[in-house]
């Protein structure tokens, strides 16, 4: 509760310095709703992937490469702290362990709740992968747009 707190005046603070009145109709209950949204968007923090991973790995003779797609995730920049939109594709080959295939998106969102790029994002899902399921090899492929690109700087898709 004194962390929401903080956050709040925080942004109470953000907006006074933006010209705006935080007392106005419209921005009564904005420090509030911001708080909660960016304790929902950054909750990968508080979020262990390899306990996910492990709570359903399965023992299974299967070496044929499994193959999750167009798993949709939203992040943020740790530049702008701006929305990063995308996909991500992951695949693994399995060497005696499987892994229930919804925990394959948990993981992604883990990763993509955090401030993040996507360098990064992509390299964390493939060594949660790695080091917990074992397999004989795991490949990420994320395709993202970054509103720091789309909606300042450059603004280029």
């Amino acid at each position: 509760m004194e962390k929401q707190k903080e956050f709040e005046a925080a942004i109470e603070k953000v907006l006074e310095l933006l010209g705006e009145d935080p007392k106005r109709e419209g921005l009564l209950k904005t420090p509030s709703r911001v708080a909660k949204a960016w304790d929902f968007l950054t909750e990968g923090y508080s979020q262990d992937p390899k306990e996910i991973l492990n709570k359903a790995l399965f023992t299974s003779s299967n070496d044929e490469m499994v193959v999750v797609r167009d798993i949709e995730f939203y992040s943020t920049c740790e530049h702008h702290m701006l929305p990063i939109i995308g996909r991500a594709h992951v695949a693994y080959i399995p060497d005696g362990n499987v892994v229930g295939l919804s925990k394959i998106p948990r993981i992604v969102n883990v990763f993509a709740r955090r401030l993040q790029i996507q360098e990064q994002m992509t390299e964390q899902i493939a060594d949660a992968i790695s080091e917990t399921i074992n397999p004989k090899g795991v490949a990420v492929v994320i395709h993202a747009r970054h509103m720091c690109m789309e909606m300042r700087g450059v603004e280029k898709i």
